[in-house]
């Protein structure tokens, strides 16, 4: 019986995730990308050498703000390098094969310029209150931007994303996905550690039965979270700053170590890449068939993990001490750049390798989740000890996906803060919904996880995403005022109904 709720219940949720993340929010995600690259000139490439430079930029004294720009892109890292890195990407590759990271790739080319737009915006409409602390992020874009010129439209796009947001941090991305990757990436190693030996575990009612190893993780990582996000946001900024970049640099030389022990590979997998993309070879469905199923998947997982025009980031980058909304709008979009182009090709070039070494690792019948990402790694480094590997990618795992859990808790905070007009009561409320979500990860399937991850998460692009179209000759302006060395735009600054700025600068 049991079974066959849960069995219902993954259908309703397939076909509602069909539904969000079909063809046209795809076509408008890529368009919006192609669209802002245009306006903006590629500035996502010519302008990335400078955007990298200015990460250890020390901010002035008297800049308004909360956070150093360094600790406002950890803190937004913190949101995107996670599972989606590691468990998505074999999660893309499984389902769409391997075609799926090229469509990775363009989307997270196109989504620099997406994530430009949409953190300069945040800083440009952002608020300070009463207490100091900064509020800002695509519901203010919506309301005090698009609201400008189209204030029912803007107020009611504003309201959306906030919703969206906070279920997105809920029930989506921040407490689901997380900890179910983190609880079966330490029952995976404590099941090579004891090598194969059946691990302790214990039933619970009307859920089902579960090993010690996953209920006591659950348990340790939510009083872990809790220990965090009660210090708020400097807390969370903190904890980021020294845990993303550590880990980030251990997985990419762990990652490049196992790719240069196969190079004679390297060729065949990028052949793979491509030929998936553009559906050459496809075994069932047709080359047309095969490919829109690669891109589907491909750019669901990368904005799922580099969140690109999903309007996350854009919270933690309001925060930042800047006098000038392009300073963090540059460095936002490395972002982008680390998450998908280093990480997860890393990720993906493991898979696609070890898929060549071993099909079996793509049979979804035999992997799932981390384990294809476990496996691909012990095809590729056969004379390092199992335990060791397993407990690299454990380790990596485990700690992106806890700072993905306290980045998406401050960004779901500020949806409930704008939602309920500054009611902080309602936000401490929150905190603990949300560290009683994280007991609920582990008994949940993978399947329905990241089914219910995908639907918030398109969902919660298409207001965002509006608000950039809308607001576009603003993003070209405040761009162009900036690297003219003009400034004459101030954050804040109302285009809609001051063009003065407008005649001096023409």
């Amino acid at each position: 019986m049991t079974s066959s709720v849960f069995t219902k219940i993954n259908s309703v949720l397939d076909a509602i995730d069909g539904f969000v993340w079909g063809l046209p929010l795809i076509i408008l995600i890529l368009a919006t990308g192609i669209f802002l690259t245009i306006r903006l000139r590629g500035v996502q490439f010519s302008q990335l050498k400078f955007a990298i430079k200015s990460i250890f930029r020390k901010p002035d004294s008297k800049e308004g703000g909360e956070l150093s720009s360094f600790k406002s892109l950890c803190t937004a890292l913190s949101a995107t390098i996670g599972t989606g890195n590691i468990v998505g990407v074999a999660t893309a590759i499984a389902l769409g094969g391997p075609g799926s990271l090229f469509w990775m790739w363009l989307a997270a080319l196109l989504g620099m310029a997406t994530k430009y737009s949409e953190c300069l915006l945040a800083i440009h409409f952002r608020e300070e209150k009463a207490d100091g602390h900064i509020l800002g992020g695509p519901f203010y874009t919506c309301e005090k931007g698009v609201g400008a010129k189209f204030p029912r439209l803007g107020k009611v796009l504003a309201i959306l994303f906030a919703i969206f947001g906070t279920m997105v941090g809920l029930f989506g991305i921040g407490t689901f996905s997380q900890v179910n990757s983190i609880t079966t990436a330490v029952e995976t190693f404590s099941s090579t550690v004891v090598g194969g030996a059946a691990l302790a575990t214990v039933s619970i009612p009307g859920i089902g039965t579960y090993s010690v190893v996953v209920v006591i993780a659950s348990i340790v990582l939510a009083i872990l979270v809790a220990l965090v996000i009660i210090g708020g946001l400097k807390r969370i900024s903190n904890v980021a700053a020294v845990i993303v970049p550590v880990m980030a640099v251990i997985y990419f030389v762990f990652g490049v170590f196992a790719v240069s022990c196969n190079i004679s590979h390297v060729t065949e997998a990028f052949e793979r890449i491509f030929q998936g993309a553009f559906g050459f070879k496809a075994v069932t469905g047709g080359a047309v068939g095969a490919m829109i199923v690669a891109m589907q998947k491909g750019i669901a997982r990368g904005i799922f993990s580099n969140e690109a025009g999903l309007g996350s980031a854009p919270i933690a980058a309001s925060a930042a001490k800047v006098d000038y909304a392009v300073q963090q709008g540059i460095i936002s979009m490395t972002g982008t750049f680390f998450d998908t182009i280093v990480i997860c090709t890393i990720t993906g070039l493991t898979i696609v390798i070890g898929g060549i070494l071993n099909p079996e690792i793509l049979d979804p019948q035999k992997f799932q989740g981390f384990a294809i990402t476990n496996a691909a790694f012990h095809a590729l480094l056969p004379r390092i000890p199992d335990v060791v590997i397993s407990f690299v990618l454990m380790a990596c795992l485990v700690l992106f996906a806890f700072t993905t859990i306290l980045g998406w808790d401050y960004y779901s905070e500020r949806c409930i803060e704008y939602l309920s007009d500054g009611k902080m009561t309602l936000v401490k409320i929150y905190r603990w919904l949300y560290i009683a979500a994280i007991f609920s990860g582990p008994y949940m399937t993978v399947s329905a996880v990241w089914t219910i991850a995908d639907i918030v998460n398109g969902l919660m692009a298409i207001p965002n995403i509006i608000s950039l179209l809308v607001l576009n000759g603003i993003i070209v302006k405040l761009t162009a005022d900036y690297f003219s060395g003009k400034r004459i735009y101030s954050i804040g600054y109302d285009f809609w109904n001051n063009p003065v700025a407008d005649a001096e600068q023409n």
